[in-house]
């Protein structure tokens, strides 16, 4: 049976009345709202053998966030690029360790969902904030480790220099002020330090990591749960941990580089761009511009009616 748009086993056809009507519904919209197709049809890009690799990978870190216990009940989200245009992306309201590769969905760079039956995650927007200011970002995770949620919650950044992992995959750990999840100011925290750290501890919420693939992004979120893990039984033994002589960090920053992953850190960057508020989280100011996409639950309610009513037509037509 072809997989189209996000089908289901029991309703194919309405899976793609869906698809086709959702689709419609935005270009009606206008130009303005609909941004051209560059890089493929959406659905043959959701349907392609390379979008169900990707699918397949980002059920998989599912599983593994749910196992390691980085993630509850329904809390957490992932998402890829597969375009220059299009992200795929779990679904709101559903646990990780349950999540298949029919629940993801194609939403565009507008957070406006193209492909999928299930909602997608409010806190997508967070993810498109990351894509939109690090081109070089392929997948983004965000999770609640505890002992990395704890510095979160605690706004306390872990002391840096102490393990020579953290050094190389991690770097500097930033830390955002606090928003309202599922949120555009939410997303706007992370929109000055996403060039200069892949992990960002988001304040009394969690953490969120990007890289080039889903398995990158999920070794961070492992990283630096670990790392937060043993700096804190390591200040209980002694509270002034000696760090790697500065020298070593250099080795560690070469091999950094030699390694040839989106691996960010701004020890690299020129002097003038290593401000403070990159490891304070001071806020974006209010006047980056914000996308203002359709309701997306107007939206919703209007394509479901629509594919109702098209395949009670094409029903009786039968």
């Amino acid at each position: 049976m072809p997989d189209y748009c996000c089908s289901t086993v029991e309703s194919p056809s309405l899976a793609l009345i869906e698809t086709i009507v959702r689709r419609a519904v935005l270009e009606c919209a206008g130009q303005s709202q609909q941004p051209p197709v560059t890089s493929g049809d959406p659905i043959q890009i959701f349907n392609s053998p390379e979008t169900l690799a990707i699918k397949k990978e980002i059920v998989r870190a599912g599983k593994k966030l749910w196992k390691r216990h980085y993630v509850d009940g329904n809390g957490g989200n992932i998402s890829a690029r597969v375009s220059d245009e299009f992200v795929i992306c779990t679904p709101t309201l559903l646990s990780k360790g349950d999540l298949r590769v029919e629940d993801l969905a194609l939403v565009d760079l507008e957070n406006r969902r193209i492909c999928g039956y299930r909602a997608h995650t409010s806190e997508l927007l967070l993810h498109l904030e990351i894509y939109k200011t690090v081109p070089e970002a392929k997948a983004v995770i965000h999770c609640h480790p505890p002992y990395a949620t704890a510095h979160a919650v605690a706004g306390v950044i872990p002391q840096s220099n102490l393990v020579p992992e953290q050094e190389v995959f991690i770097g500097l750990v930033a830390l955002s002020p606090y928003e309202t999840p599922g949120t555009h100011e939410f997303a706007r925290t992370v929109h000055t330090l996403a060039k200069d750290h892949n992990t960002i501890l988001l304040a009394n919420h969690g953490i969120a990591c990007w890289a080039d693939t889903v398995t990158h992004a999920e070794w961070y979120a492992e990283i630096v749960e670990t790392y937060c893990k043993t700096v804190m039984i390591a200040k209980q033994l002694r509270p002034e941990l000696p760090e790697i002589p500065a020298g070593k960090i250099a080795e560690l920053l070469a091999l950094k580089k030699k390694l040839g992953m989106s691996l960010p850190d701004p020890r690299n960057a020129p002097e003038k761009t290593k401000t403070a508020d990159r490891l304070a989280g001071t806020a974006v100011p209010a006047q980056i511009p914000v996308s203002t996409p359709l309701d997306a639950a107007e939206t919703d309610r209007l394509v479901s009616r629509l594919t109702e009513e098209i395949a009670a037509f094409l029903q009786k037509s039968r």
